[in-house]
Parts: structure tokens; sequence; C-alpha cells
């Protein structure tokens, strides 16, 4: 399969090839990421029940 082009072709994919992930509606794994400090550990369960987490991944050097 190429390139995903809609949530149909997404779910079509993860439901044949990701079974283990998590469905539409589950919550998110629970993980845990140091702050940009690289000190203070910080779970995202912690913001369970509060407003909506944007989590932004990419190289700031």
């Amino acid at each position: 399969m190429g390139t995903i082009k809609n949530r149909r072709e997404a779910t079509t994919w993860q439901h044949n090839y990701d079974a283990g992930a998590p469905r539409i509606g589950d919550s998110a794994p629970d993980f845990e990421l140091r702050d940009i400090q690289g000190e203070n550990p910080i779970r995202l369960s912690s913001f369970r029940g509060h407003k909506p987490v944007a989590l932004i991944f990419g190289s700031f050097t």
C-alpha cells in the first residue's frame, strides 16, 4: 500500500496490519517523557480528565 489518503484506508490498514494498536475512541497508551531540559518526567496519564494534549515531535537543532 502506498500513501494512505483517508480515514477509511487508515482504518483498513490498521485492522489488517496493526491489530494491537489503539482503535478510534480508545485512550492513548500511557508513556513518560522528560521536559525540554531533560529533567522532570511527565506522564501522559497525568493529563487525563484535563484539557486536550497536543504532542509535537521534531528536531529543534
